[in-house]
This record gives structure tokens, sequence and C-alpha cells, in this order.
């Protein structure tokens, strides 16, 4: 009978086998390698977020912008109040800060990699 469970065993050859890959040059290599990509590949995928939230922030604007003008033409024939027309101003700048703001952001990370 052995005194070892089999969960003790696998610890320890996992142990063995994480201490025979740090001395490894190529399995460093390797590890190092990966990390750089991952990192790259996650500032790319950050950048193209931002890029296509901004993007939605600016249609929804521009959507926003189109209700503007038809609120306001409903204002001047005094089918409505000043209200809808604020509404629709306060939606249309909003969003647009928005859109601007995603994208501006990834102007200010680009420069700053690549100092």
């Amino acid at each position: 009978m052995s005194k070892f469970s089999t969960g003790q065993k696998l610890g320890v050859a996992a142990r063995i086998a994480t201490q025979q890959a740090q001395r490894s040059r190529t399995l460093r290599a390797l590890s190092g390698a990966l990390a750089t990509t991952a990192r790259a590949v996650g500032r790319v995928l950050h950048q193209l977020w931002l890029e296509v939230t901004g993007l939605v922030f600016l249609v929804m604007a521009s959507s926003g912008g189109v209700a503007l003008a038809h609120e306001y033409a409903r204002y001047q024939a005094g089918k409505i109040g000043f209200g809808r027309v604020a509404l629709a101003i306060c939606f249309t700048a909003t969003f647009a800060w928005f859109g601007v703001s995603s994208f501006w952001r990834v102007r200010q990370k680009s420069r700053g990699s690549a100092r």
C-alpha cells in the first residue's frame, strides 16, 4: 500500500514538470512569445472595441439629430412645447460626446504606445 494519495502524486509530478520547464530555454522563449503576443492582441482588441462603440454612439447621435430636426419643425409649427426639443438636443449632444471621446481615447492610446 502506498502512503500517498493520487492527488499528492500528481502534485509532485506537476511540481517536477514545472521545475524542468523553467530550466528549458525553449519553453521559456515560447512562454515569453505567447505573453507578448497576448499583450499585442489584447491592445488591438481594446482599440477595436473603442472604435466600434464610438461608431455606435455616433450613429445614435445622428439618429438623434434627425429626431431633433423633426421635433424642431414641430416646435416651429406650434404643435409641441420646447421640452421635446431640449430632450432631443441633450440626447444628440450626449451621444455625440460619447462617440467623439471614444475615438479620442483610441488616438491617445495609440500616441502613448508609439513613444
